[in-house]
């Protein structure tokens, strides 16, 4: 009897050693939780973010260009600017670990460490984003401050803040809206809805995705762009 109780203890101890599965089921292990106490140097971070580069995509104070180059890359570069540090942290680790899909970002994340990413964060963070023209249509405001309960859309200012500001509970985070570029804010969205970008909470953003029309989506985002 002690000997089948000493191998029933060997394979809980070998079943506790697996890694955890995402709550997707993807089999991937889950992104490290992101520390609220991980603080950032924004001087060390200005060096750091001109020397690995992050200016070049993201521009120098954090408001990167909205680009258009003919091959596609429309809406490609979010601006870092005035967003919240501990998420910025959280899409490296998420990049790093293939919880989120982008070759280029993939290859940056692996360059850095959270350390770094925590500098760099501090100092964009720090800059004061420059948002763009309003154009606050209509139907954009009413998702973003009522959502929609007849097609069961919550308000995204009930996660993301009154002023689209973004907002962190705990170790749960959602980023800043407002002054993003419109076709970032599209292209997310977009994304979101086809399942190609799959790494929010219990993948909440992709069912509030699936319920947004087009016309949804381009009002939303250029509602955000210039709030």
């Amino acid at each position: 009897m002690r000997r089948y109780r000493i191998i029933a203890s060997g394979i809980l101890l070998a079943l506790l050693a697996l890694p955890v599965l995402s709550e997707e089921g993807s089999g991937r292990p889950k992104a490290a939780a992101v520390s609220p106490s991980l603080k950032g140097d924004p001087l060390v971070g200005k060096l750091k973010s001109e020397d690995e580069r992050c200016q070049e995509c993201h521009g120098h104070d954090g408001n990167a260009q909205d680009i258009e180059d003919g091959v596609g890359n429309i809406g490609k570069y979010p601006r870092l600017a005035g967003q919240l540090p501990s998420y910025i942290l959280k899409q490296m680790r998420d990049f790093r670990n293939g919880v989120r899909s982008n070759d280029t970002m993939l290859v940056m994340a692996r360059s850095v460490s959270d350390k770094d990413v925590a500098d760099i964060a501090a100092y964009f963070s720090g800059q004061k984003i420059s948002n763009e023209k309003a154009n606050l249509l209509p139907q954009g405001r009413r998702l973003f401050v009522e959502g929609d309960g007849v097609r069961g859309i919550p308000a995204c200012a009930g996660c993301h803040g009154e002023a689209g500001q973004g907002i962190q509970q705990g170790e749960v985070i959602y980023p800043r809206l407002s002054g993003q570029h419109q076709r970032y804010l599209a292209k997310q969205l977009t994304e979101w809805r086809l399942a190609e970008r799959k790494n929010s909470l219990g993948g909440i953003m992709n069912e509030i995705a699936k319920k947004l029309t087009d016309s949804d989506i381009e009002q939303l985002s250029s509602y955000l762009s210039g709030l």
